[in-house]
């Protein structure tokens, strides 16, 4: 299978070795020093103490790269306007295309029932150029449970985890995902197939569209915002209000916030990507992880007052820093 990998972060990386192991064709789309790195030095995955290099093809140019049976895109998603302009010469009439993103994707109502059914948002893709480029048929989407980084240019550091959970983005079962999760499971993820990804998409971000925000402007780490009562008073009223939104367009959530608290304080004084992009002067995701919910609690008629304030808070402070679009 040739596979090609768009965003050779800390999971692309991560998965892109694992499947050049497991005998695919691994290519990938990188630009300056991550590029000279693989070229040189190939991908490479520090493992268990163990470092494993596989040799891709790279280039920053998808068209020198080909049509691919699987694109995976792993991009922050200030990035994806950029992606969507450039990706088609990497997708074929059999590609698939699999996302594993933060935040809410340009496909979530894809799959979801109701009035909300094939919306589009304009917090995610104001002008429909991503779904017009990665149409929602073609992608999957991958919600990821494993903590990497980059620990230079071509060289990916796995920490822990190794969860990767796969659904169709127009939100049901297929043979598709059922072959994609068998290659996964072979190339060492502990990958299981979603009925309804729309359902794994919102449960994981109802955790992170706190704490990273949250630890962005503070430059806390989440067991200091989580013992802090004030912090955690405020964190507990925006998930409550993200909690009743999902439940308005049909995906529920059993929890109560403080049991995501739990959670959350047994992964111990954690960093997350939020801070760390800030730290390194990178695009923050704003618009994926809480804009998007702002913008759904006003298309399901939930007041959002605490989820507005994080929103405009942790936007002023990003564009203050120049990481994050004036006006």
């Amino acid at each position: 299978m040739k596979v090609g990998i768009y965003g050779a972060g800390a999971i692309g990386g991560w998965m892109g070795v694992k499947l050049a192991q497991a005998g695919c064709e691994v290519s990938v789309v990188a630009r300056g020093a991550t590029l000279e790195a693989l070229r040189e030095h190939g991908l490479r995955l520090i493992e268990n103490g163990e470092t494993h290099t596989v040799e891709v093809k790279a280039s920053e140019q998808p068209a020198a790269l080909g049509v691919q049976d699987l694109v995976i895109v792993a991009v922050k998603a200030p990035g994806m306007a950029v992606v969507a302009q450039r990706i088609a010469p990497l997708i074929g009439a059999n590609t698939l295309v699999l996302t594993a993103m933060n935040g809410v994707p340009w496909w979530f109502c894809d799959g979801l029932q109701g009035e909300l059914a094939g919306a589009r948002l304009s917090s995610i893709d104001p002008d429909g150029s991503i779904a017009a480029a990665i149409p929602a048929a073609r992608t999957l989407g991958c919600v990821v449970h494993a903590s990497c980084r980059v620990d230079a240019p071509g060289v990916i550091a796995h920490h822990q985890g190794r969860g990767l959970i796969v659904g169709e983005a127009t939100g049901h079962a297929s043979e598709r995902v059922a072959s994609l999760v068998e290659l996964l499971r072979k190339a060492g993820f502990d990958a299981s197939a979603s009925a309804q990804i729309q359902r794994d998409v919102w449960y994981k971000l109802w955790g992170n569209m706190t704490m990273n925000p949250v630890s962005a402007i503070t430059g806390a780490t989440t067991d200091k915002i989580l013992n802090d009562p004030l912090a955690r008073d405020f964190v507990t009223r925006v998930m409550r209000e993200a909690k009743e939104i999902g439940a308005r367009f049909g995906i529920p959530i059993e929890q109560a916030p403080e049991d995501r608290h739990a959670v959350t304080l047994k992964l111990g004084a954690m960093r997350t990507s939020m801070l760390q992009d800030v730290e390194a002067g990178k695009a923050v995701e704003l618009d994926a992880l809480v804009g998007a919910v702002c913008e759904l609690g006003a298309l399901t008629g939930v007041e959002t007052p605490y989820a507005n304030a994080l929103f405009g808070l942790a936007r002023l402070h990003a564009r203050a820093r120049g990481l994050y679009p004036l006006g």
